[in-house]
């Protein structure tokens, strides 16, 4: 006599069709947020808004603002620090993407982690909760 294993689970059985049910709609809700994430777009200041970066939900820049006057070009030290308030401001805008992505991907990303690390954002899956990889 062969005993099933899933009999301890109860029921009497282990719904694989279920279990992949539930795995292809928690795909298609993660595929939503990254789309919307794709959508939405926040900006990450700095020095009073003489920079100003904007990015998408993901991270990706979508633009970058320098104000008028502030910087002319000619002094190797004003480009230099032209250079260092644009990544900071990068910087700015892509923590600000993250805490988007989280409050967006934040139950999805659990619900994945719950099925096993299935390839989805988490520490079996994927980069550590809470960050995107860029």
């Amino acid at each position: 006599m062969t005993q099933n294993p899933f009999d301890a689970l109860g029921g009497g059985g282990f719904d694989m069709n279920a279990l992949l049910q539930q795995a292809q709609q928690m795909q298609e809700q993660l595929q939503d947020a990254q789309e919307r994430l794709l959508e939405q777009t926040v900006s990450g200041t700095v020095a009073g808004g003489a920079v100003t970066v904007t990015v998408n939900g993901v991270g990706e820049i979508q633009s970058v603002d320098i104000t008028a006057g502030q910087f002319d070009g000619s002094d190797s030290d004003d480009l230099s620090d032209l250079g260092d308030m644009i990544v900071a401001a990068y910087r700015d805008a892509k923590s600000k993407a993250e805490a988007l992505a989280n409050e967006a991907m934040g139950p999805l990303a659990g619900g994945l982690e719950g099925l096993g690390g299935l390839g989805g954002p988490g520490p079996e899956g994927g980069p550590p909760s809470g960050q995107l990889g860029f």
